[in-house]
Formats: C-alpha cells, structure tokens, sequence
C-alpha cells in the first residue's frame, strides 16, 4: 500500500522494488551504492523511470531505507507499507504457477547457512561452526525454485522456525494440489523431534541426516568389518547396508526404522544412515565419519 500523496511521487513503488532487486543480482548489496547509481542512465532505462526536474531517475539510499522499514501499516515516516503474509506466499505461488499440471511428488530441501558479517549489525553472533559473526538464515527450494529465505540471527538451532515455515508452505501447496507427495530433506540439523513428529502426524515425508555417535557406529560395526574385509581381498571399496529400528535415549518420542550404510574406501570408514518406514516414509541419512 503507497499511503504518500500522488502528486508528490517521484518514484513509483514497482519502481523502487526494481532498482534494490537489480542492484542486488549485480552485487550492489549497500544502500549507499544507489547515491551513484541513481544517476546510472542504464539502471534508469532499465527500470523505465521517467525523468525528473528535480532529481535523478531513481531513489536514492534514504528512499529505500524507508521502503526496506515499511511496515504492515503506514506511518507518519513510512508512507509504504507491505503485506508480510502475501510476500511469503509469493514464491510459494510462482513456483506453483510454473508446473502445467501437479506433479505427483515434490522433495523440499531444508537448508541453514552463514551470512558473514562485517560490521556491528543488529542480531550478530559469532556462530562456531562457520568461524565467523554472521547471520543463520533459513532457506527452502525445491529444484531452483526458492520457496522460504528467513533471516535469523546465529545464536539459534539450525532447525529453528523450521516447523513452522514447512507447515505454512505445505498447507499453501496442499491447497492447490491436494494429493503431491511432499517429502523434505535436510541435514543432521533438522533431524529434531519436533519436524519429524509433524511430519508424521501430517503424512509429509523426510530424509534428514543423522549425526554420528558412539552408539550408532556400534550398531554397525559387524557391518563395517564385513566391509573392510571385503576391500583387503578386492583392494576396491565395499559396503554393506542395515536396517533397524532406533531411539536417541532422550530427545525421539519413539523408534524410527534407520537404514545404515557402511563403506571401506581406500582405508577409511564411510558411514551413512538412513531411516526408511513401510513404502519409503520417514527416512533419515546420517553425515559422513572417517576413520582408520
């Protein structure tokens, strides 16, 4: 909603949302950029804005400052506003408008990642897996088609929000094709009690990873030596596959079926495990572990 009044509008809001896009595929990620590019005649016919008597084409920093703090609804200092609910259902909706017909299943990947800091920014940590202050945001794809990028300060679990995120992008797909298969995939830090229930009181699917430990390795281990001895007389990897039912000691609210492989290559041990339920629900692969 543009509250401003028309007859004092140098820039439109297509406008605005264009140029701050634009420049940030072309690398300019500081609004202090636009105090130059502002007066670039490329960005400007790109954009299509129209000239101006008393400034330059498009905005400059204070102009998008405003539009990047508008609120849901206008103020005295921000006369723009913004829909939160419908820009989150946007990508949902994109990525829907791109198929011709449903497909019958979709895999969404789960994924959290740093965003280096350089400055004293609001919400900034130093996270100690990354080496680095930085944010922890949030992303879901599916394919190429980005369907959740949530910002998040870094002293946070991996899977924090993510409940919450996948619940709003499968109620919104589900509406629309009522009868996908949805299955999500992620890494060990999404391999939370609290996703995986919901996943299965609401018949979505996962492939998560899960971590390594002592008791997990012991599991295996019958099947890592048949490995290994299978390597020493072929002197090519080996591996071998198990299935079985398991429980963290605390943090599962029950036995998920796990399937594990375990493979000798060149002297190392490469372990996976990975959960698979009755027609292929529920499955969890766990992360690589070296070892002599």
């Amino acid at each position: 909603m543009d509250a401003r009044r028309p007859a004092l509008i140098e820039h439109e809001v297509k406008t605005l949302v264009g140029q701050r896009i634009f420049a940030l595929a072309l690398g300019y990620e500081d609004l202090n950029d636009h105090d130059e590019l502002r007066h670039d005649p490329v960005l400007a016919g790109k954009l299509k804005a129209r000239r101006h008597k008393k400034c330059a084409a498009v905005a400059g920093k204070s102009t998008l400052n405003r539009l990047e703090l508008s609120r849901p609804q206008p103020s005295r200092y921000h006369k723009i506003s913004h829909d939160p609910v419908a820009i989150e259902a946007l990508f949902v909706e994109l990525f829907m408008g791109a198929h011709a017909a449903p497909p019958e299943e979709i895999v969404l990947d789960l994924d959290a990642t740093d965003d280096p800091l350089h400055g004293n920014q609001e919400g900034r940590f130093f996270h100690g897996y990354y080496g680095n202050y930085c944010y922890l945001p949030l992303y879901i794809f599916c394919g190429d088609h980005l369907l959740c990028a949530k910002l998040r300060p870094a002293n946070i679990d991996a899977a924090a929000g993510a409940v919450q995120e996948v619940e709003r992008i499968v109620c919104q797909l589900r509406q629309r094709w009522p009868k996908v298969r949805i299955v999500l995939r992620a890494d060990s830090g999404f391999a939370r009690e609290e996703l995986m229930a919901w996943c299965e009181t609401n018949a979505v699917d996962y492939l998560f990873g899960l971590a390594r430990n002592v008791r997990l390795v012991r599991h295996i281990a019958a099947e890592l030596e048949a490995a290994k001895a299978e390597s020493a007389l072929t002197s090519r990897p080996a591996r071998r596959f198990k299935d079985f039912l398991w429980t963290t000691r605390k943090s599962w609210s029950g036995r998920r079926l796990v399937v594990a492989k375990a493979e000798w290559t060149q002297g190392e041990t490469n372990l996976r495990i990975s959960d698979d339920r009755e027609h292929g629900f529920h499955r969890i692969v766990s992360t690589d572990f070296t070892g002599s």
